[in-house]
């Protein structure tokens, strides 16, 4: 578990990073567009591509692919030149398919735009400025599908750093576009369309510089790829057929953000961005905690599946499982708890008004019912994806969608955004609970009594930490919407006060693992980490 936890420390310590800039990103976004037409216009543009990102590029290509090029990497034959021929089979088909797939959403920008929000033609400009936005954004997907591929290669090397770490230059080239852009809008009358395209144009060349460093890393890492003549090989072959159905298996959480998309552009002006920004901050533990166990968990599963030792993988999951709930149940139940201090302190000033922030809050506070599901799926599906079992997830992903679009249809009349935001965690739940069923009746994992006992005692100290924010927040309501220091500080003492209940408790009561505590500050003093590695 020492090395389960010290990738998953890599990974989310700089996905922390980048959460951090990404925080930065929409605190000055928010109060520069507010949430108005450019506003929405912007969300929606910023979300095709990165929806696309999450679901080809860093969901079915990277579960198909890593375990695939882990196998050769690691085989008693061929080794680091079969893993090397395979990468370079993959990545001459790769650009090929992400040059036609792009040019043609480019193209077809106009009725892309038309599926997802028609409701905004209703609106003089904005839906014209959707489609331009999107055809700058779009290339974007591109850039970083290649940056995702050079980052599963390092990911089976156990070199988890440089892939965690390109996020961070995402959000520092997209602060700088919103900087440019406001300092340009006088100079275009004023306009907030000015800092949408800056925004835009921003993506494009944030994806540029993710692409620089990724090649950079990689090459360090001595990995030498080539471009040579597109082959479908077997391996790239089979590698297609794994990726169709893990296109959907890996990516309910991004399907549902398309099928989020399209519900909210129906709603009033400014619900899709209030939705993306609430979203922000259901994120926040999701990109740490979440995607670091997923990423961390896929190569060694399949080692471990590989060479056959059932036990070992068996244990592997039962930790993470262990460190995904000991990190989200709090998690969750402070965001829900703090939300109106969160958003009023981040998002509220400038053009976003205190009625949209009393709207955010709501929104966060439905999406963090499911943030430990959104968690947990991260670490059971690779245990499908590691055995090359991409169906099994295509047929529960299938089931709960159709359930999210039903609800949508019954939800969202009645209760607008935040009904949206419910139906998501609901069924984000409810895909994991099935997830787990089907593990558990094919033996490949099962929960046993002491992870439950453990997950018990971690509900007993969040249930401590809650009563405690309860009573702490009304106290400091004048000062969530003050100047800079007093929401510093109200927020320090939440999350200070939070952090010491809930660890604190759980010590106490066994919550805690204290004997991987102990192993991992052994092993620090005698070997110290290496971030690189």
């Amino acid at each position: 578990m020492s090395s389960l936890v010290k990738n998953v420390g890599t990974i989310g310590g700089l996905t922390a990073l980048s959460r951090v800039f990404g925080f930065v990103r929409d605190m000055l976004l928010a109060r520069v567009l507010g949430a108005g037409l450019a506003a929405d216009a912007w969300q929606l543009a910023f979300t095709l591509p990165n929806t696309f990102r999450r679901l080809f590029a860093e969901g079915a290509f990277s579960v198909a692919f890593v375990p695939m090029y882990s196998r050769a990497l690691h085989a008693e034959e061929g080794g680091e030149a079969a893993a090397e021929r395979f990468a370079n089979d993959v990545l001459a088909v790769f650009v090929w398919v992400l040059l036609g797939f792009s040019a043609v959403a480019m193209l077809a920008m106009p009725g892309i735009v038309w599926l997802l929000a028609r409701e905004y033609q209703a609106v003089p400009g904005k839906f014209e400025l959707a489609v331009n936005l999107s055809r700058i954004t779009f290339p974007y997907l591109m850039l970083v599908s290649l940056v995702a591929m050079l980052s599963g290669l390092l990911n089976a090397r156990s070199r988890f750093a440089p892939g965690a770490f390109v996020p961070v230059l995402l959000n520092v080239v997209l602060i700088g576009g919103i900087v440019a852009g406001y300092v340009l809008r006088e100079d275009f009358g004023g306009s907030d369309v000015t800092v949408a395209y800056a925004q835009s144009v921003a993506l494009a060349l944030a994806g540029v510089a993710q692409l620089a460093y990724m090649t950079w890393a990689t090459r360090k890492a001595g990995v030498r790829l080539t471009m040579t003549w597109p082959r479908l090989t077997p391996e790239v072959r089979r590698l297609g057929m794994l990726i169709l159905p893990a296109t959907f298996g890996a990516g309910i959480y991004q399907i549902s953000q398309l099928v989020d998309t399209f519900f909210a552009t129906s709603l009033p002006q400014g619900s899709l961005t209030l939705l993306k920004m609430a979203d922000r901050l259901n994120q926040m533990p999701l990109g740490i905690f979440g995607i670091a166990l997923g990423t961390a968990i896929l190569p060694m599963l399949a080692r471990h599946i590989q060479t056959g030792d059932g036990p070992e993988a068996q244990r592997l999951q039962a930790n993470a499982v262990e460190v995904g709930t000991l990190l989200t149940l709090p998690a969750a139940a402070a965001l829900a708890i703090c939300a109106p201090a969160f958003v009023t302190a981040f998002f509220v000033g400038g053009r976003m008004t205190q009625a949209d922030g009393a709207i955010m809050a709501h929104i966060v506070i439905a999406l963090v019912c499911g943030l430990p599901a959104y968690v947990l799926v991260k670490v059971f599906q690779p245990a499908f994806f590691s055995r090359e079992d991409t169906r099994t997830p295509v047929w529960v992903a299938a089931g709960a969608l159709a359930i999210n679009i039903t609800i949508n249809f019954i939800v969202v009349p009645i209760y607008g955004i935040v009904g949206l935001a419910g139906a998501t965690a609901f069924t984000a739940t409810l895909n994991v609970l099935t997830l787990y069923t089907l593990l558990h009746r094919r033996g490949w994992f099962h929960m046993t009594g002491k992870l439950a006992g453990r997950i018990a005692r971690q509900i007993v100290a969040t249930l401590a930490m809650s009563a405690l924010l309860l009573w702490l927040m009304p106290l400091m309501a004048d000062r969530y919407g003050g100047n800079v220091i007093e929401r510093m500080w109200s927020l320090a003492v939440l999350v200070g006060a939070g952090i010491i209940a809930f660890f604190a408790v759980a010590w106490l009561i066994g919550a805690i693992d204290k004997d991987l505590l102990a192993q991992l500050r052994r092993k620090r003093k005698a070997e110290p980490v290496n971030l690189s590695e």
